[in-house]
């Protein structure tokens, strides 16, 4: 009895010394932290940091310009051919010979086909040969009525005779004319059975084979398509709103359409509008307008998709700024200028037209002001600034610590220096 209590003195005594020994070790780990934090490398770095933040601000700026600036309207348009024609034949017989490859440039005038001829050189020939009939019929009546009249002259004969006669010459002259018309429509026929091309253009897809028989009131006997490609028209919709716009710079005469590629926005052909039809889309509360391109290098086909671009005005010498400079703030739109001192003032600025890279500015800079347009994180009123060049990147002073899947990324392999420019 007297030994086992000893025993428990003891044990009390080791469980104290190990949580004694437990609370120095915490105590030293607090204060390597502290030490760390407030004398260590990272705190020199920090107040290096903030040392270095006093210094000016390291920017890219661009000197205020004057410029013609032309003013666009974009929509999105659909290329179609500048006219369409399908060649169907005229009169019924068997296809002799086709004459033209698919996918040819023709000319107005080329044979495209040729229809069997022979039962209309036929008719034509009867035509003829009945126009000759009834011209001697009308040589001879006419003989007669010279009798007739020199006769009824002298009383020889009733005057009643002569005037059926001269009734009779003018049936005859009416019956040559229709034999005349007869010989007119036989030639025609006959002319359409070689099928030509009506205007330039490019042939399609062959329609029918050579040695089929067509005939001309089959709706479905076509030989082929012809589309005009050069020029080409391209159809686009604006807005209701911008119709005065188009209007009144149209009546000063034709306007300038660009047409660009969709991805990269390089102008693939220029043109002149044609055409603003005479009414508004009520369902879309649009306007169709058409506009003509030389297409010369078939660069525009029908049933492509381009952006187009309707210059319907030029601002001529007007305040231009880069876009990448405009501020926005509670007050509205605003820059810094860049003083003589190289320090950098807040200055309100009134936007006349802006787009992707440059902004019209209507008042609030002036021509040969420098405004900033890199690295705004830091400026404030009367900032001191060092003003880089628009080729050289310069570096900052301070730079924001780095996300966390900034981190992770360069700590995967990206041995490359982080990015110098200010933002």
């Amino acid at each position: 009895m007297h030994g086992e209590v000893p025993k428990q003195l003891l044990a009390k005594a080791r469980g104290s010394a190990r949580r004694t020994l437990a609370v120095v070790f915490i105590l030293v780990a607090i204060l390597g932290a502290l030490y760390y934090v407030f004398s260590g490398p990272g705190a020199q770095q920090r107040r290096a940091g903030r040392f270095a933040a006093e210094g000016p601000v390291p920017v890219l700026a661009t000197a205020v310009t004057r410029a013609d600036v032309p003013v666009y309207l974009d929509a999105v348009g659909t290329i179609k051919a500048l006219n369409t024609v399908t060649i169907r034949p005229q009169v019924d017989g068997r296809l002799l010979s086709v004459n033209f490859k698919e996918g040819d440039d023709v000319k107005k005038g080329d044979v495209l086909a040729r229809i069997d001829p022979v039962i209309y050189q036929a008719q034509l020939d009867q035509a003829i040969a009945k126009k000759a009939q009834d011209e001697a019929q009308l040589a001879n009546s006419k003989i007669d009525l010279n009798r007739y009249e020199r006769l009824a002259a002298t009383a020889a004969i009733n005057k009643q005779q002569a005037d059926t006669q001269r009734a009779l010459v003018a049936q005859n002259v009416a019956l040559v004319q229709a034999d005349q018309a007869a010989i007119d429509n036989a030639r025609a026929m006959l002319g359409y059975t070689t099928i030509v091309a009506p205007l330039d253009g490019r042939t399609g897809i062959r329609m029918v084979d050579e040695g089929n028989y067509v005939r001309a009131a089959d709706a479905t006997s076509a030989v082929v398509v012809i589309t005009q490609v050069r020029p080409i028209s391209v159809l686009f919709n604006l807005p209701q709103q911008e119709l005065p716009e188009v209007n009144s710079a149209f009546a000063k005469g034709p306007l300038s359409v660009e047409a660009l590629r969709s991805d990269t926005d390089e102008v693939i052909d220029r043109g002149v509008l044609r055409v603003v039809d005479n009414q508004v889309d009520q369902s879309t509360g649009t306007v169709k307008l058409k506009a003509e391109f030389p297409n010369t290098n078939l660069q525009l086909w029908p049933g492509q998709f381009v952006n187009v671009r309707l210059l319907v005005d030029t601002l001529k010498q007007v305040v231009v700024i880069p876009t990448g400079a405009v501020q926005r703030g509670p007050n509205g739109t605003f820059v810094y200028v860049v003083k003589d001192d190289n320090t950098v003032a807040i200055r309100p600025i009134a936007v006349q037209k802006q787009d992707e890279t440059q902004t019209v500015v209507k008042s609030g800079v002036e021509a040969n002001e420098r405004v900033v347009t890199t690295g705004f994180v830091r400026l404030t009123e009367s900032s001191k600034v060092a003003v880089g060049s628009a080729n050289a990147t310069p570096a900052p002073a301070e730079r924001a610590p780095p996300r966390d899947g900034q981190k992770r990324q360069r700590q995967r392999g990206s041995n490359a220096p982080p990015s110098t420019a200010p933002q």
